[in-house]
């Protein structure tokens, strides 16, 4: 997928508008990747691809309404995203306190009333729901991000994680101690790489 590609992408699922404040974001990221490490300098010039598509094409698989959780959200990636293209209520959880600031500053700009900021980490965040989707990407492996975020979910809460190559053998290995519903996605930026859908997780 091209950048071109990945622009006609978004304009041909959401409205212009979206379009125009994913441009801001991408503004923005740039900008404070000189100031600190939010995304590889190696993918800057790929930034609708690997960035915002990416994280763009978890929405169509969150077939659920409700409160989205995205776990260790960095740079906004895919929270940030979700708040810009939908009318969810997000919450980022990112425990750094500098990359927590960026994500209040940048939801203030970008005028995203629905995002909220929990500068903690994910087992110690008290939600005031029970989240619809959670989210994280490339945090952690499955099995912790089940064991960390389990008191923020309930039985219908659907896991969105990409995963990259490892997708099936992190499913593998979760099963170990976790039971539910998986099913890996293949990522449309990125064919060799999969997101892993879960449902009806619990401990064994």
């Amino acid at each position: 997928m091209t950048e071109e590609e990945a622009r006609e992408w978004v304009r041909n699922r959401f409205d212009v508008s979206r379009e125009t404040m994913l441009e801001r974001f991408a503004a923005i990221l740039i900008g404070e990747s000189a100031q600190q490490n939010l995304i590889a300098a190696s993918t800057l010039d790929q930034i609708w691809t690997r960035h915002i598509v990416d994280s763009a094409q978890l929405i169509p698989l969150a077939d659920v309404e409700g409160p989205w959780i995205d776990i260790g959200s960095g740079a906004g990636l895919p929270g940030i995203i979700v708040a810009a293209l939908t009318d969810r209520e997000v919450t980022l959880v990112e425990p750094r306190g500098k990359r927590a600031e960026f994500l209040r500053t940048t939801a203030e700009a970008l005028g995203l009333t629905k995002v909220t900021v929990a500068a903690s980490r994910i087992e110690t965040h008290k939600p005031a729901k029970r989240a619809a989707v959670i989210s994280a990407r490339a945090v952690a492996p499955l099995y912790e991000l089940f064991a960390g975020a389990q008191h923020c979910t309930d039985s219908s809460t659907i896991w969105l994680l990409p995963k990259g190559r490892n997708a099936e053998s992190e499913v593998e290995l979760a099963r170990g101690a976790w039971q539910g519903v998986f099913h890996v996605e293949p990522s449309i930026t990125s064919p060799d790489s999969g997101i892993v859908v879960a449902h009806k997780v619990k401990p064994r």
